[in-house]
Protein backbone atom coordinates (compact mmCIF):
# COMPACT_ATOMS: atom_id res chain seq x y z
CA UNK A 1 0.00 0.00 0.00
CA UNK A 2 1.19 3.49 -0.78
CA UNK A 3 2.47 5.35 2.23
CA UNK A 4 0.51 8.37 1.08
CA UNK A 5 -2.72 6.40 1.10
CA UNK A 6 -2.14 5.02 4.61
CA UNK A 7 -4.02 6.34 7.63
CA UNK A 8 -2.38 9.38 9.18
CA UNK A 9 -2.43 9.96 12.96
CA UNK A 10 -3.47 13.32 14.39
CA UNK A 11 -0.85 16.00 14.91
CA UNK A 12 -0.81 19.73 15.47
CA UNK A 13 0.83 22.33 13.22
CA UNK A 14 2.05 25.77 14.26
CA UNK A 15 3.65 28.30 11.88
CA UNK A 16 4.19 25.67 9.17
CA UNK A 17 6.30 23.51 11.48
CA UNK A 18 5.46 19.98 12.49
CA UNK A 19 4.67 19.54 16.16
CA UNK A 20 4.24 16.06 17.62
CA UNK A 21 0.93 15.47 19.34
CA UNK A 22 1.71 15.59 23.09
CA UNK A 23 -0.53 12.57 23.59
CA UNK A 24 1.88 10.55 21.46
CA UNK A 25 5.46 11.25 22.55
CA UNK A 26 8.15 10.49 19.96
CA UNK A 27 9.51 6.97 20.00
CA UNK A 28 13.06 6.57 21.32
CA UNK A 29 13.46 10.30 22.07
CA UNK A 30 16.99 10.81 23.43
CA UNK A 31 17.17 14.23 25.08
CA UNK A 32 20.72 13.55 26.35
CA UNK A 33 22.14 13.03 22.85
CA UNK A 34 23.94 16.15 21.59
CA UNK A 35 22.96 16.01 17.93
CA UNK A 36 24.37 19.44 17.04
CA UNK A 37 27.81 18.47 18.28
CA UNK A 38 27.56 15.08 16.57
CA UNK A 39 26.67 16.68 13.21
CA UNK A 40 29.40 19.30 13.50
CA UNK A 41 32.09 16.75 14.29
CA UNK A 42 31.03 14.29 11.61
CA UNK A 43 30.55 17.01 8.99
CA UNK A 44 34.03 18.40 9.70
CA UNK A 45 35.61 14.99 9.11
CA UNK A 46 33.52 14.46 5.98
CA UNK A 47 34.66 17.86 4.66
CA UNK A 48 38.31 16.93 5.16
CA UNK A 49 37.80 13.61 3.40
CA UNK A 50 35.97 15.26 0.48
CA UNK A 51 38.70 17.89 0.17
CA UNK A 52 41.35 15.17 -0.05
CA UNK A 53 39.32 13.09 -2.51
CA UNK A 54 39.41 15.71 -5.29
CA UNK A 55 42.82 17.42 -5.35
CA UNK A 56 43.27 20.38 -7.67
CA UNK A 57 45.22 18.94 -10.59
CA UNK A 58 45.16 18.80 -14.39
CA UNK A 59 42.96 19.27 -16.26
CA UNK A 60 42.51 22.17 -13.87
CA UNK A 61 39.19 23.50 -15.15
CA UNK A 62 37.21 20.32 -14.59
CA UNK A 63 38.75 19.79 -11.15
CA UNK A 64 37.94 23.37 -10.20
CA UNK A 65 34.33 22.76 -11.22
CA UNK A 66 34.19 19.47 -9.32
CA UNK A 67 35.54 21.10 -6.17
CA UNK A 68 33.33 24.20 -6.58
CA UNK A 69 30.18 22.13 -6.25
CA UNK A 70 31.41 19.30 -4.04
CA UNK A 71 32.94 21.62 -1.43
CA UNK A 72 30.17 24.23 -1.47
CA UNK A 73 28.86 23.17 1.91
CA UNK A 74 25.47 21.66 2.49
CA UNK A 75 24.10 19.59 5.35
CA UNK A 76 26.05 16.43 4.45
CA UNK A 77 23.04 14.36 5.52
CA UNK A 78 23.87 11.45 3.21
CA UNK A 79 27.49 10.88 4.23
CA UNK A 80 26.63 11.29 7.91
CA UNK A 81 23.79 8.79 7.48
CA UNK A 82 26.29 6.35 5.93
CA UNK A 83 28.73 6.73 8.82
CA UNK A 84 25.99 6.50 11.47
CA UNK A 85 24.69 3.27 9.91
CA UNK A 86 28.18 1.78 9.91
CA UNK A 87 28.73 2.68 13.57
CA UNK A 88 25.28 1.42 14.51
CA UNK A 89 26.25 -2.12 13.45
CA UNK A 90 29.67 -1.95 15.11
CA UNK A 91 31.87 -0.76 12.26
CA UNK A 92 34.43 2.06 12.50
CA UNK A 93 33.99 5.44 10.84
CA UNK A 94 37.07 4.90 8.66
CA UNK A 95 35.42 1.89 7.01
CA UNK A 96 32.45 3.99 5.91
CA UNK A 97 34.17 7.25 4.96
CA UNK A 98 34.96 6.31 1.32
CA UNK A 99 31.33 5.24 0.81
CA UNK A 100 30.14 8.38 2.57
CA UNK A 101 32.22 10.55 0.23
CA UNK A 102 31.05 8.58 -2.80
CA UNK A 103 27.40 9.14 -1.95
CA UNK A 104 28.04 12.88 -1.59
CA UNK A 105 29.83 12.91 -4.95
CA UNK A 106 26.79 11.33 -6.58
CA UNK A 107 24.42 13.71 -4.79
CA UNK A 108 26.49 16.70 -5.94
CA UNK A 109 26.50 15.39 -9.50
CA UNK A 110 22.71 15.10 -9.40
CA UNK A 111 22.40 18.72 -8.24
CA UNK A 112 24.78 19.96 -10.94
CA UNK A 113 22.82 18.18 -13.64
CA UNK A 114 19.43 19.02 -12.11
CA UNK A 115 20.28 22.74 -12.23
CA UNK A 116 21.06 22.70 -15.96
CA UNK A 117 18.75 24.64 -18.29
CA UNK A 118 17.69 21.39 -19.98
CA UNK A 119 16.50 20.07 -16.59
CA UNK A 120 15.22 22.40 -13.84
CA UNK A 121 17.13 25.46 -15.00
CA UNK A 122 18.14 26.74 -11.57
CA UNK A 123 20.80 29.47 -11.31
CA UNK A 124 21.24 29.22 -7.53
CA UNK A 125 22.57 26.33 -5.46
CA UNK A 126 23.67 26.34 -1.82
CA UNK A 127 23.47 30.11 -1.76
CA UNK A 128 25.69 30.82 -4.76
CA UNK A 129 25.63 30.50 -8.58
CA UNK A 130 25.00 26.99 -9.87
CA UNK A 131 27.87 25.17 -11.55
CA UNK A 132 26.75 25.97 -15.09
CA UNK A 133 26.52 29.64 -14.18
CA UNK A 134 29.94 29.74 -12.51
CA UNK A 135 31.61 27.79 -15.33
CA UNK A 136 29.54 26.76 -18.37
CA UNK A 137 26.93 24.16 -19.24
CA UNK A 138 29.46 21.88 -20.91
CA UNK A 139 31.88 22.04 -17.99
CA UNK A 140 29.06 21.44 -15.49
CA UNK A 141 28.00 18.30 -17.38
CA UNK A 142 31.55 16.98 -17.60
CA UNK A 143 32.40 17.82 -13.98
CA UNK A 144 29.26 16.01 -12.86
CA UNK A 145 30.22 13.00 -14.97
CA UNK A 146 33.70 13.07 -13.45
CA UNK A 147 32.27 13.06 -9.91
CA UNK A 148 30.03 10.14 -10.83
CA UNK A 149 32.90 8.01 -12.12
CA UNK A 150 35.10 9.03 -9.19
CA UNK A 151 32.47 7.85 -6.71
CA UNK A 152 32.89 4.22 -7.79
CA UNK A 153 36.66 4.47 -8.01
CA UNK A 154 36.82 5.98 -4.54
CA UNK A 155 34.85 3.17 -2.87
CA UNK A 156 36.95 0.55 -4.65
CA UNK A 157 40.35 2.10 -3.97
CA UNK A 158 39.97 3.88 -0.63
CA UNK A 159 37.95 1.38 1.43
CA UNK A 160 40.44 -0.36 3.72
CA UNK A 161 39.98 -3.11 6.29
CA UNK A 162 36.77 -4.35 4.67
CA UNK A 163 36.45 -7.68 2.86
CA UNK A 164 36.41 -7.48 -0.95
CA UNK A 165 32.97 -9.07 -1.18
CA UNK A 166 31.51 -6.36 1.03
CA UNK A 167 33.19 -3.62 -1.00
CA UNK A 168 31.69 -5.11 -4.17
CA UNK A 169 28.25 -5.25 -2.51
CA UNK A 170 28.57 -1.59 -1.52
CA UNK A 171 29.54 -0.60 -5.07
CA UNK A 172 26.59 -2.55 -6.49
CA UNK A 173 24.26 -0.80 -4.05
CA UNK A 174 25.56 2.59 -5.16
CA UNK A 175 25.15 1.74 -8.84
CA UNK A 176 21.61 0.48 -8.35
CA UNK A 177 20.59 3.68 -6.56
CA UNK A 178 21.78 5.89 -9.43
CA UNK A 179 20.59 4.15 -12.59
CA UNK A 180 17.35 3.60 -14.44
CA UNK A 181 15.79 1.92 -11.42
CA UNK A 182 17.02 4.62 -9.05
CA UNK A 183 17.83 8.32 -9.29
CA UNK A 184 17.74 8.48 -13.10
CA UNK A 185 14.44 6.62 -13.26
CA UNK A 186 12.91 8.98 -10.71
CA UNK A 187 14.18 12.03 -12.57
CA UNK A 188 12.72 10.79 -15.86
CA UNK A 189 9.36 10.16 -14.19
CA UNK A 190 9.52 13.62 -12.61
CA UNK A 191 10.21 15.36 -15.92
CA UNK A 192 7.50 13.43 -17.73
CA UNK A 193 4.97 14.39 -15.04
CA UNK A 194 5.50 18.16 -15.37
CA UNK A 195 2.31 19.88 -16.42
CA UNK A 196 0.42 16.57 -16.51
CA UNK A 197 -2.96 16.54 -14.81
CA UNK A 198 -4.07 13.55 -12.80
CA UNK A 199 -0.71 12.60 -11.28
CA UNK A 200 -1.78 10.45 -8.33
CA UNK A 201 -0.24 9.43 -5.01
CA UNK A 202 1.34 6.24 -6.35
CA UNK A 203 3.06 8.07 -9.21
CA UNK A 204 4.33 10.79 -6.90
CA UNK A 205 5.63 8.23 -4.43
CA UNK A 206 7.38 6.37 -7.26
CA UNK A 207 9.13 9.57 -8.34
CA UNK A 208 10.48 10.35 -4.91
CA UNK A 209 11.30 6.80 -3.81
CA UNK A 210 13.60 6.73 -6.82
CA UNK A 211 14.71 10.35 -7.22
CA UNK A 212 15.35 11.19 -3.57
CA UNK A 213 14.98 8.18 -1.26
CA UNK A 214 17.12 5.79 -3.33
CA UNK A 215 20.39 7.61 -2.63
CA UNK A 216 19.63 8.05 1.08
CA UNK A 217 18.79 4.35 1.17
CA UNK A 218 22.08 3.52 -0.54
CA UNK A 219 23.97 5.64 1.99
CA UNK A 220 22.56 3.73 4.95
CA UNK A 221 22.85 0.32 3.32
CA UNK A 222 26.43 0.90 2.15
CA UNK A 223 27.39 1.98 5.66
CA UNK A 224 25.79 -1.11 7.12
CA UNK A 225 27.47 -3.41 4.59
CA UNK A 226 31.00 -2.09 5.10
CA UNK A 227 30.33 -2.03 8.84
CA UNK A 228 29.80 -5.80 8.84
CA UNK A 229 26.02 -5.93 9.31
CA UNK A 230 23.98 -9.09 8.85
CA UNK A 231 21.07 -9.29 6.45
CA UNK A 232 18.38 -8.40 9.00
CA UNK A 233 20.18 -5.24 10.12
CA UNK A 234 20.81 -4.22 6.50
CA UNK A 235 17.15 -4.57 5.57
CA UNK A 236 15.95 -2.67 8.64
CA UNK A 237 18.31 0.16 7.79
CA UNK A 238 17.08 0.02 4.19
CA UNK A 239 13.48 0.45 5.32
CA UNK A 240 14.47 3.20 7.76
CA UNK A 241 16.37 5.15 5.09
CA UNK A 242 13.62 4.78 2.49
CA UNK A 243 11.15 6.41 4.86
CA UNK A 244 13.67 9.08 5.79
CA UNK A 245 14.22 9.70 2.08
CA UNK A 246 10.51 10.19 1.45
CA UNK A 247 10.34 12.35 4.56
CA UNK A 248 13.18 14.48 3.17
CA UNK A 249 11.26 15.05 -0.06
CA UNK A 250 7.94 15.81 1.62
CA UNK A 251 9.65 18.41 3.81
CA UNK A 252 11.52 19.76 0.77
CA UNK A 253 8.22 20.25 -1.05
CA UNK A 254 6.75 21.99 1.99
CA UNK A 255 9.73 24.31 2.30
CA UNK A 256 9.57 25.16 -1.40
CA UNK A 257 6.20 26.84 -0.83
CA UNK A 258 6.75 28.23 2.67
CA UNK A 259 10.31 29.62 2.60
CA UNK A 260 12.17 32.30 0.62
CA UNK A 261 15.09 31.78 -1.74
CA UNK A 262 17.37 33.41 0.83
CA UNK A 263 16.28 30.96 3.51
CA UNK A 264 16.60 27.93 1.23
CA UNK A 265 19.84 28.85 -0.53
CA UNK A 266 18.15 27.93 -3.80
CA UNK A 267 15.28 29.29 -5.85
CA UNK A 268 12.02 29.04 -3.92
CA UNK A 269 8.77 28.20 -5.68
CA UNK A 270 10.44 26.70 -8.74
CA UNK A 271 8.40 23.49 -8.55
CA UNK A 272 5.16 25.48 -8.58
CA UNK A 273 6.43 27.56 -11.51
CA UNK A 274 7.30 24.39 -13.43
CA UNK A 275 3.89 22.89 -12.62
CA UNK A 276 5.55 19.86 -11.04
CA UNK A 277 3.77 17.20 -9.06
CA UNK A 278 4.53 17.89 -5.39
CA UNK A 279 3.05 16.75 -2.10
CA UNK A 280 1.49 20.13 -1.23
CA UNK A 281 -0.01 20.33 -4.72
CA UNK A 282 -1.47 16.84 -4.47
CA UNK A 283 -2.39 16.62 -0.77
CA UNK A 284 -2.44 20.22 0.41
CA UNK A 285 -0.04 21.68 2.94
CA UNK A 286 -1.71 20.30 6.07
CA UNK A 287 -1.95 16.71 4.79
CA UNK A 288 1.64 16.90 3.55
CA UNK A 289 2.76 17.82 7.06
CA UNK A 290 0.74 14.93 8.48
CA UNK A 291 2.38 12.57 6.00
CA UNK A 292 5.81 13.78 7.11
CA UNK A 293 4.88 12.96 10.70
CA UNK A 294 3.73 9.47 9.70
CA UNK A 295 6.92 8.75 7.78
CA UNK A 296 9.00 9.85 10.75
CA UNK A 297 7.14 7.48 13.04
CA UNK A 298 7.61 4.60 10.61
CA UNK A 299 11.34 5.35 10.42
CA UNK A 300 11.55 5.33 14.22
CA UNK A 301 9.87 1.93 14.32
CA UNK A 302 12.72 0.36 12.32
CA UNK A 303 15.25 1.66 14.83
CA UNK A 304 13.52 -0.05 17.77
CA UNK A 305 15.27 -3.30 16.78
CA UNK A 306 18.73 -1.82 17.46
CA UNK A 307 20.59 -0.79 20.58
CA UNK A 308 18.95 2.37 21.82
CA UNK A 309 22.14 4.36 22.43
CA UNK A 310 23.73 3.41 19.10
CA UNK A 311 20.51 4.26 17.26
CA UNK A 312 20.34 7.76 18.80
CA UNK A 313 22.21 9.51 15.93
CA UNK A 314 19.88 8.02 13.32
CA UNK A 315 16.77 8.90 15.30
CA UNK A 316 18.07 12.44 15.73
CA UNK A 317 18.91 12.62 12.02
CA UNK A 318 15.32 11.70 11.09
CA UNK A 319 14.09 14.34 13.52
CA UNK A 320 16.44 16.91 12.00
CA UNK A 321 15.17 16.19 8.49
CA UNK A 322 11.58 16.50 9.67
CA UNK A 323 12.06 19.88 11.32
CA UNK A 324 14.74 21.54 9.16
CA UNK A 325 14.13 25.01 7.73
CA UNK A 326 16.19 24.75 4.53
Amino acid sequence: MSLIASSIPIHTSISNKLVINPRRPPVLARAAFDFTRYMEEKAARVERALEASVPLREPRLVHEAMRYSLLAGGKRVRPILCIAACELVGGPERAAMPSACAVEMVHTMSLMHDDLPCMDGDDLRRGRPSSHRAFSESVAVLAGDALLSLSFEHVASATLGVSPDRVVRAIAELGRSIGSEGLVGGQVADISSEGVSGVGPERLEYIHVHKTAALLEAAAVMGAIVGGAGDEAVERLRRFARRVGLLFQVVDDILDVTRSSEELGKTAGKDVAADKATYPKLLGLEKSMELAEELKREAYAQMAWFDEDKAAPLIALANYIAYRNN
